[in-house]
């Protein structure tokens, strides 16, 4: 005889063909909770739409950032907010929010090797990602040899078409690398590319005075800065390099943990004593000027070279003879 599946298996089947994953993990158990506290059967449904879009978001985020690339100790949350300029800390949470990529502007980051450039920008895409935008992590070099790759097999335009899903690409160190002119051309095609179309956001350690050693022609040079800049926001970070800063503290630290040990270490060993020689005291009929003296080279009369010592002064003397006489 076939057994038939109860109401509940063929339910947790068909949530299953719809790809409703939290609904297939949470029906059951929100059933039970609707009947004791006497849900309609609009809110059981609603509730669980709530607990499916939020496990749908919760997938989304953690598949955006495994394909992002993007370094995962740099958030938000790990940004010292303090060492940044008081015009950024103003403007950060409204890059965060999504709306520059919503208008398709781009973000530059300036400043010297060591500053933050590449944490302030990361940490703003990690939070778009939170948001549900899609964000690629690429430093140029990788940049430039996947466009190049494209290029050989005739494919740049396919590449394009790729790089294009990503609403925003964050290009890290560009101009550290000096640039090839068939590299420049292929930077340049995909700067154009997502021009008011895409957002693209850029650290560099060149101000756009010294751009003509990234694109070597000044007419190409002028073309991707006018590019860039229109519809753009710059955030430039002066001050001390905050890596050097970092290795200091990391020095200092260790010093302080290095004299604490030895402090430690001083207090927990016992004190030794020094093995001083003390020479017995007189002893009383003797006459021993130099008590307690012991001299160098000898070693220390013990109490039985003392009583020796004090036999002998005891002994009559012998009477010198007179060998005259005797005679």
């Amino acid at each position: 005889m076939t057994k038939h599946p109860s109401a509940r298996e063929s339910l947790s089947l068909l949530l299953r063909e719809l790809k409703l994953m939290a609904f297939v993990e949470q029906f059951a158990d929100m059933a039970d909770r609707a009947v004791k506290e006497g849900w309609s059967f609009e809110q059981y449904l609603h509730e669980l739409c709530v607990a499916e879009i939020s496990d749908r978001r919760q997938r989304r985020t953690a598949r955006y950032l495994k394909q992002s690339g993007l370094p995962k100790d740099k958030t938000l949350s790990t940004l010292k907010l303090e060492r940044l300029p008081a015009a950024i800390q103003r403007q950060l949470p409204s890059l965060c929010e999504g709306h520059i990529v919503d208008r398709a502007e781009n973000v530059l980051a300036f400043g010297r090797p060591g500053r933050g450039k590449t944490h302030l920008l990361c940490a703003i895409a990690h939070e778009l990602i939170c948001r549900g935008y899609r964000v690629l992590f690429t430093p140029t070099f990788q940049l430039v040899q996947r466009l190049l790759l494209a290029k050989r097999d005739l494919a740049l335009e396919q590449e394009l078409r790729r790089l294009d899903s990503y609403p925003v690409v964050l290009i890290d160190d560009i101009g550290y690398v000096q640039q090839s002119r068939e590299e420049m051309e292929v930077l340049f095609t995909f700067l154009a590319e997502r021009y008011e179309r895409r957002s693209v956001m850029i650290t560099s350690n060149l101000v756009f005075s010294e751009w003509g050693r990234i694109f070597k022609d000044p007419m190409t040079t002028a073309a991707a800065i006018d590019r860039i800049v229109h519809h753009s926001v710059i955030l430039e970070l002066p001050g001390p390099t905050w890596r050097g800063n970092e290795a200091k503290q990391r020095v200092e630290e260790a010093a302080r943990a290095a004299e604490q040990e030895l402090t430690t270490r001083a207090i927990a060993e016992p004190t030794i004593e020094d093995n001083t020689v003390v020479a017995d005291p007189p002893t009383e009929g003797t006459h021993c000027s130099r008590a307690g003296k012991a001299k160098p080279g000898r070693r220390p009369r013990g109490p039985g070279s003392q009583a020796r010592s004090n036999a002998r002064g005891s002994r009559p003397r012998r009477k010198p003879t007179n060998s005259k006489a005797t005679r």
